[in-house]
């Protein structure tokens, strides 16, 4: 297994064409963690219900409990102040009514900062696609001209009756815009992971007893084919799955989740690295494992992916 490693970007909006293109973004490899050629039965999504958010109450907690990287621990006693959180990753339909409202483009939409050296396509705004490795194309990650939060793999991908999946291809600078429009905040880190665990012993895989997947991941083999026996292979809508003891959805799986925490020296609100949760769809045993409340990835900031998304947190008080 690879050691968990942060890239650093040589420019404020993108990173540099060497650390893209071979092979693209390292550190995405790690939070990968795609179809299948036989489609499984897709999961029924129950209706969303209940608050949009709750309010959790403050407490101690053993952060990076049962660390299974060493960038996990040590385990430690961290306190956290009573928060009120989004009980579901922001959606497209969310995200889009932000758009509606301020005219607001997306990194991934802007024209990209010259870069010495880059190949056509990454001259071109886009983003980063997890693709399926085959014979002719060996890599994982590629940059897709024209993948943005409306098309998340590319021109060939629309969100057209996905408003209920959760937003993705949004970088920091992106989240941090939202949430200053909402009038919420990006969740730290300690905050993300005592929501997760919601008093919980945190479990090895989302499962339960039977062995039947509660979280959407990845089941197979990665990168080579997911089973899909949660009934996705890919993003799934929100809520789709029940929610933890603090009535929240997806804690676990389905989309990577921004947060505030700095992964080193250099992040600041549009550059530098920031620590993502939650692990995603694409996050498999073999793999990474990282579908665990401790489990944390660094996310260059001036870049999106398709399996990235985020939710949001706010003081106690404060409406949402």
């Amino acid at each position: 297994m690879p050691a968990n490693r942060v890239i650093m970007p040589l420019s404020p909006r993108r990173p540099s064409a060497v650390l893209l293109a071979a092979p693209l973004l390292a550190s995405l490899l790690l939070a990968a963690c795609t179809a299948s050629p036989d489609q499984p039965t897709a999961r029924a999504c129950p209706p969303l219900s209940g608050p949009a958010m709750v309010t959790l109450p403050g407490g101690d907690f053993i952060m990076g409990a049962d660390p299974k990287y060493p960038e996990e621990g040590p385990p430690r006693r961290v306190h956290v102040d009573a928060f009120r959180i989004d009980t579901h990753e922001l959606t497209n339909a969310d995200f889009a009514r932000f758009v509606a409202a301020t005219g607001y483009r997306t990194m991934a939409e802007r024209a990209p900062p010259p870069l010495p050296g880059a190949p056509a396509e990454m001259r071109q705004p886009g983003s980063a696609v997890f693709t399926v490795p085959d014979a002719d194309d060996p890599r994982w990650w590629r940059w897709v001209p024209g993948a943005q939060w409306r098309h998340p793999a590319g021109p060939a991908e629309s969100i057209t009756g996905r408003d209920r999946d959760p937003v993705v291809q949004i970088a920091y600078e992106d989240a941090q815009a939202y949430a200053r429009w909402a009038g919420k905040a990006l969740p730290s880190e300690a905050q993300w992971e005592y929501a997760a665990r919601a008093g919980q012993p945190a479990q090895p895989e989302p499962i339960d007893s039977g062995g039947t997947p509660q979280a959407n991941y990845y089941q197979g083999v990665f990168p080579r084919r997911d089973l899909g026996l949660d009934g996705f292979t890919a993003r799934a809508p929100v809520g789709c799955f029940k929610p933890n003891k603090f009535g929240l959805y997806d804690m676990i799986g389905n989309v990577w989740e921004w947060t505030s925490e700095p992964a080193g020296a250099g992040a600041d609100s549009s550059g530098g690295s920031h620590v993502i949760k939650g692990g995603s769809y694409l996050c498999a045993g073999n793999y990474c494992a990282r579908y665990r409340p401790a489990a944390r990835q660094f996310q260059e900031g001036g870049l999106g992916a398709n399996h990235v998304g985020v939710r949001l947190v706010s003081k106690v008080g404060a409406g949402g």
